[in-house]
């Protein structure tokens, strides 16, 4: 059985770990807060926002080494929803996995807001989780948890392509944010 620990029990913490346990994942919850915990998951979701990771890597870097983590931030500048903040070319998920080097860091779920993953729809399509990272039996993990849990999962590629979903996730936020699409919408793949 795969067993997830999830930082954050928000709308996105909560909606992911509904997925994975009606797959049959058991199911660990952190708070964001927290700094001793004990992570028991092989796969750790961090559904926190993005200026959340520098402590986590902090606090549980140790217990993160030979670990699947998933970045599911998009690290926007909140206050005008108008620029990411990372630099040019690098991606949340990239400076994360500079900070935990022994952990295999994929980016995923930042592209499906947390509606869609509760319905496992987008209108009349099945929702898709994209996935970008560099170990491949680490996103072959993460997309057999989704897949067993009932919605949809594509490899993206490398890590390199946390870049662009980052910024398909910003242009999703900003057209919620703007009112132009529901927060029940968002971007179908279909095959």
């Amino acid at each position: 059985m795969t067993s997830v620990t999830i930082f954050g029990s928000g709308n996105m913490g909560s909606a992911i770990a509904g997925v994975l346990a009606s797959g049959g994942a058991s199911v660990q919850h952190i708070g964001s807060s927290e700094t001793n915990a004990q992570v028991t998951g092989d796969i750790v979701v961090l559904a926190v926002p993005y200026p959340a990771l520098a402590a986590i890597a902090t606090n549980y870097g140790e217990q993160l080494a030979g670990k699947v983590v998933v970045d599911i931030t998009n690290p926007l500048d909140f206050e005008t929803f108008d620029a990411l903040v990372v630099p040019e070319g690098s991606s949340a998920a990239a400076q994360l996995q500079q900070s935990v080097p022994g952990a295999h860091v994929l980016k995923a779920f930042n592209t499906n807001f947390a509606a869609t993953l509760a319905s496992g729809q987008i209108g009349p399509e099945k929702t898709t989780v994209l996935i970008a990272g560099d170990d491949d039996a680490a996103k072959s993990a993460l997309a057999a948890a989704i897949e067993a849990g009932g919605l949809a999962a594509i490899d993206a590629g490398s890590l390199r392509r946390a870049h662009e979903l980052e910024a398909l996730g910003f242009l999703q936020l900003t057209l919620a944010v703007g009112e132009k699409i529901g927060w029940n919408a968002g971007f179908a793949v279909v095959k």
